[in-house]
């Protein structure tokens, strides 16, 4: 999804909860409630009507979308993980680096974030990616 500038829409990010959320509906697939509440309910203590209720908000939100199956809904990701992470870097780099990917990358190599490996791994993926777009 795109704005009038071409910028991707950023979507306000994900609490901790609804990422646990997201994550049990990334790793199940077609997830129903009692599916979800199985899973993050494991680390937390959730009643089934909290993840019934994150699970609406997330579809609200536009992060997933459902399908009834009988009495129960279906629950499915509108996009996988690397999606979501792609356009909350977009957010970063809009919010604090004046929408330079440059800045963002500069200030990373800067601060060591980045190891020498992860630097030839992502050049390497420039590289193949530049070359499949000629």
């Amino acid at each position: 999804m795109t704005s009038r500038t071409g910028r991707m829409h950023v979507k306000a990010p994900l609490t901790d909860l609804e990422n646990a959320v997201m994550q049990a509906v990334w790793d199940l697939g077609p997830s129903t409630v009692e599916a979800v509440h199985q899973v993050v309910s494991r680390d937390r203590d959730l009643k089934e009507a909290t993840i019934r209720t994150l699970l609406r908000r997330l579809e609200q939100k536009g992060h997933l979308s459902h399908e009834e199956a009988g009495r129960a809904y279906v629950y499915r990701a509108i996009e996988p993980p690397r999606g979501l992470a792609a356009r909350a870097v977009r957010q970063i780099i809009d919010r604090f680096c004046q929408g330079s990917v440059e800045e963002l990358v500069g200030g990373m190599v800067d601060a060591k974030v980045l190891s020498q490996s992860e630097m030839k791994r992502l050049e390497a993926f420039v590289r193949k990616h530049r070359k499949g777009a000629k």
